[in-house]
Formats: structure tokens, sequence, C-alpha cells
């Protein structure tokens, strides 16, 4: 199989598990490179997420390596299984990869949960509100990226709506998110009323932490928690100036679980937090 020169963070996602396997089981590069029939530097080019690996020898490496959790060699094999172009792959070139292995990681999520202390979840964003906010950028992009992303942004949440198994979403939104006004009073309201809308499909949950709350865990960050087939392929991603940060320690996904856990208890209700939203758009 030839080798990528730019893998997805998905790929190097089932490389560097597949590392994680070999180092577990005590094992070196050179005794995977000669159960496979394969010299060592694809061994480590496969582990790097650079040259892809099919099912079968993943197969073979976990019953050599005695890996117990048939649940977790099976998601690996998934993930190997899946090479179909995803629809982000028409943007390539065009926009940060960053921006595409987000929409692949919401694509494979069997779970989304998000904390936005800002705005309002890209998931849930109307065009206007996007544009506004790719428009605040510095230093500013050109008319045609923004449009670009605001494309993307908007097909990102067809995860939310597709008759094939449509994600879970839980949105944990503060209360000044709500009253940042991106794009002005009008598309702010628009905003507010379809972030309503969405909370009240099946599959999306939108909650408010009010401002009386005081701190909380967290501040400053916007925060993506996309569950994976098993929990050992979860993953966190985090936005930042620079772009997207990935990381799938355990560390940081039982930090970022507790996070997600603290918001759910203190914020309000479903109900609640319609009720609150729409309370706020009729203040603009």
């Amino acid at each position: 199989m030839p080798t990528r020169p730019t893998p997805t963070e998905r790929q190097r996602r089932l490389g560097a598990e597949l590392r994680k396997m070999r180092l577990a089981a005590g094992k070196t590069t050179e005794y995977a490179a000669g159960l496979l029939g394969l010299d060592r530097t694809k061994v480590s080019n496969m582990e790097a997420g650079i040259r892809a690996i099919s099912p079968e020898r993943i197969r073979i490496l976990a019953s050599n390596y005695d890996c117990p959790d048939q649940a977790y060699v099976d998601a690996l094999v998934a993930m190997a299984s899946s090479r179909k172009r995803g629809w982000w792959e028409q943007y390539r070139g065009s926009l940060p990869q960053g921006l595409l292995d987000v929409a692949e990681l919401e694509w494979y999520a069997t779970r989304l949960r998000t904390l936005q202390t800002v705005h309002v979840p890209g998931m849930l964003q109307l065009s206007g509100y996007a544009r506004a906010i790719f428009d605040s950028a510095l230093p500013p992009l050109p008319k045609s990226e923004v449009e670009l992303r605001v494309a993307q942004r908007v097909r990102r949440q067809q995860v939310l709506e597709r008759v094939d198994a449509p994600v879970e979403y839980v949105a944990y939104v503060h209360e000044w998110a709500l009253r940042m006004q991106f794009g002005g009073h009008r598309t702010t309201r628009e905003q507010l009323q379809h972030l309503c809308d969405m909370s009240e499909r099946e599959n999306v949950d939108v909650r408010v932490l009010p401002v009386e709350v005081g701190a909380f865990p967290g501040a400053g960050h916007a925060v993506l928690y996309a569950s994976g087939l098993v929990p050992q392929l979860d993953t966190v991603q985090l936005d930042s100036a620079h772009g997207g940060e990935f990381t799938h320690a355990e560390a940081q996904l039982s930090k970022y679980r507790a996070h997600m856990d603290w918001w759910h208890a203190k914020s309000l209700d479903s109900q609640a937090s319609r009720d609150f939203i729409h309370a706020i758009a009729r203040q603009l």
C-alpha cells in the first residue's frame, strides 16, 4: 500500500493504537514486521498512520499481541475498513486539515458532547452567524475562504440529521455565549431560535449554564468530546488560536469526562434551557 504524505487525525489515531497495543505486549517493531512479512520501516509507517493497514493484518497483530479485548480489536478493524472518501475530502487543499479532521471525527463518533463558553456550538450554527465568526478572524480571511469555511461548517450538521443513525449530540453552553451578538441583533436572534428548534430533536440536547453558577471547570476552552466505538477510542478536540488540538491520553479523557459531568449537574435541564434561550432572544 502506498504511503500518505499527510495522514488524517483518524489515520494517525489508528496507528497510535497499534503502537500502544504492541508496547503493551512488550513486542518490538522487528517482531511485528516478522509477523506481517514486511520490513521494519513499513511497520513504523503503519504505526505513524503514514501507511494503511488491512483489517486482516490488524487481527494478526492483535492475536499475536495477546490482546484480550475483542470489542477493541473489532473497533480497530472497523477503522481500517472505512476507506470511503468522506464529503469533507472535497475541501482538502482549500481549508486547513484541522477543520477536515473535526468533520471526520464527528462523522464516525457514536456520541458528541461539547462545552462552549464564547459562541453557540458550531454544529448548531446558522450560516450568517458562522460567517460573522469567521469574518472576525485576525489576520482577516479572504472572502472566498470565509465562504468555504461557512459551507463546510453547515455541512458538518448532517450527522445530526442523517436517516441512518443520527449521532447523539449534547451541547453545554454558557449564558455569555448566548449573549454574544455575532452578526448583530437580528442574526443572533435567528441563531438563538434555531438553537431552540434544534434542541427539540430527539438526538439533540442543549443545556445552558447560567452566570449565577459562578466559576466552572474548563473556563476559556471550547471542548468537543467524541465517543468512539469503544471507550478506548474516545477523542477530545480543543479549540485554540492556532487551530484544533486532539488528545486521547486516558488522563486527559478522564479530566474532560469529569468536566462534562460537572456541567451536566450544574446546567439547566433541556426545557428550562429552551425557556432561558427564548428569554434572551426576546431581549434582542
